[in-house]
């Protein structure tokens, strides 16, 4: 059996290319409730490769509910996104809606935004894993979508109140986002975005991974095409509103579900 590729060798290369981006506290004045909870609260018995690198505790503030309804899809990409990702994360996220799932992603600016607020303009189902604090928001102007996800929908951190931003979270970030997801859909990404990471947490635990068509026709990429040979499937945007069939679904039982 071929082993995945190591995702920390990615994440290391990865982290070289986040910009220092000026973060925010939360005011006392919002407090929504927040509760620290197990990824086994959530997720239910974990399998062995689902506990290796689960987080030990995850703390939500908003619909803990919403972690739990499945099917769940993260959309991600660069945070210095081109326009035709911009426009594909919001179609990805419309169409996720519009099938009843719920969209994923980690409040960064780029993709992830795009992604948040699509799915709140379709009046959909929405949550953030962020790599901050949940008192903290990062980028500074995503505090006001990062205080209506967790008032309406959920944010979820693995940090402690308070943790400003680091390099070393993001990777960390991404994949518990990889664990709390049915599957997830890249939608653009450089040779040396952190997002490649999150693909191949996404392989090795055995989830569904979505390479969009205009990601692996990119001839400058070499990763889509290794991550393919390694079982992630290109989609095309025709294609979109047959994501969901046969995407099995993690349930409370810790089993795989259709």
């Amino acid at each position: 059996m071929r082993r995945i590729p190591r995702w920390g060798r990615l994440r290391n290369r990865g982290d070289r290319v986040i910009r220092p981006v000026a973060a925010s506290r939360m005011t006392h004045a919002f407090s929504p409730c927040m509760v620290s909870l197990s990824v086994r609260d959530i997720l239910g018995e974990l399998t062995p490769v689902e506990q290796k690198l689960a987080p030990g505790v995850l703390h939500v503030a908003g619909d803990v509910d919403l972690l739990r309804t499945s099917p769940k899809v993260a959309v991600v990409g660069s945070r210095r996104a081109s326009t035709e990702g911009l426009t594909n994360a919001t179609r990805v996220a419309e169409t996720l809606v519009g099938l009843d799932a719920t969209v994923v992603s980690g409040l960064a600016q780029g993709i992830d935004a795009a992604a948040h607020k699509a799915a709140l303009r379709a009046r959909g189902r929405t949550f953030a894993v962020i790599g901050t604090g949940l008192d903290v928001a990062y980028p500074s102007a995503n505090r006001p979508l990062q205080e209506h996800l967790m008032t309406d929908f959920a944010v979820v951190s693995q940090f402690r109140t308070g943790t400003p931003p680091a390099r070393r979270h993001f990777p960390q970030r991404n994949r518990t986002m990889a664990l709390l997801s049915d599957a997830l859909v890249i939608v653009e990404a450089a040779q040396n975005s952190g997002t490649v990471s999150q693909g191949w947490e996404t392989l090795r635990l055995g989830r569904t991974l979505f390479l969009l068509e205009s990601v692996v026709n990119n001839p400058v990429l070499s990763w889509p095409a290794e991550m393919r040979r390694y079982g992630a499937e290109v989609l095309r945007l025709e294609d979109l509103g047959h994501i969901l069939d046969d995407l099995p679904c993690v349930t409370m039982s810790g089993a795989l579900g259709f």
